[in-house]
């Protein structure tokens, strides 16, 4: 499968390389996006001209974008909602940009449109990093955090329990996350369960096969904003056949089959 990926350092698009892989249960081949974003709002903003690009100059199948929340509104099943938009979601805003950007386009390269996968990391991607090592990291924490306007971490304490320091250097930024990501190649089930942003992105993905040339109906609903992933996930595709969970990850909730 082809696709790009954007989001807001190139050490985090490498260790997003292997998490996607992860989640499709094989390789993938990286399409240069054209552009790159360093933050937000600039992701949102170079996103259209990725997705033209994408679109018209190449044959990927989709792009892959993942943000940080930083202390935006978190995304639940409430945003999922017909023609409902939070404003201040960022999840909701990159959907829009999506379907914006898109039904502009004419079919190209034998397809409808470029899909789209799209994740929001609370509140910080350092936060995904940490699941399975850090029992106190989750998006539920940060959510309660919130909501009593005490937050049980600061994005800059993130950086400092992945990096050792909050001010790293690229190299050691790369190396780390690769680091990290690497733990959850074999099973993203602890991932998925500890962050429904990444779930949300997970169920993006696992719509792309259903995408596929030779699929019919399936390739119209894929790329669409989806309800969210249940908060207790039966085990994915990319987790089937994956050694028990280690002690360092915990014990996993009971899932049904």
């Amino acid at each position: 499968m082809k696709l790009a990926i954007l989001s807001e350092s190139p050490a985090d698009e490498a260790a997003l390389r292997v998490l996607v892989e992860a989640v499709l249960r094989g390789p993938v081949r990286l399409v240069r996006p054209g552009l790159r974003a360093r933050g937000w709002p600039n992701v949102s903003q170079v996103m259209p001209a990725i997705l033209r690009h994408l679109h018209f100059n190449t044959d990927a199948d989709g792009l892959v974008v993942v943000v940080d929340a930083d202390d935006s509104v978190v995304h639940t099943p409430h945003h999922d909602r017909p023609d409902y938009f939070h404003p201040q979601c960022r999840m909701c805003k990159l959907r829009a940009v999506y379907r914006q950007t898109m039904k502009k386009l004419p079919p190209a390269h034998g397809r409808e449109r470029a899909l789209r996968a799209i994740g929001i990391a609370v509140p910080a991607i350092e936060a995904w990093y940490l699941c399975g090592r850090d029992p106190t990291v989750s998006e539920q924490a940060w959510i309660e955090g919130q909501q009593k306007g005490v937050p049980p971490y600061t994005r800059a304490e993130l950086k400092k329990r992945v990096y050792d320091t909050e001010r790293p250097s690229l190299e050691h930024e790369t190396r780390r996350a690769m680091q990290e990501a690497l733990r959850h190649r074999h099973d993203c089930r602890r991932l998925e369960y500890d962050f429904p942003s990444f779930a949300a992105l997970a169920q993006d993905l696992r719509g792309w096969k259903a995408a596929q040339p030779g699929s019919g109906a399936a390739a119209s609903r894929a790329g669409r904003p989806e309800p969210a992933s249940s908060p207790v996930p039966a085990p994915p595709p990319a987790c089937v056949g994956a050694a028990a969970p280690s002690a360092a990850n915990g014990d996993l909730p009971p899932v049904k089959a």
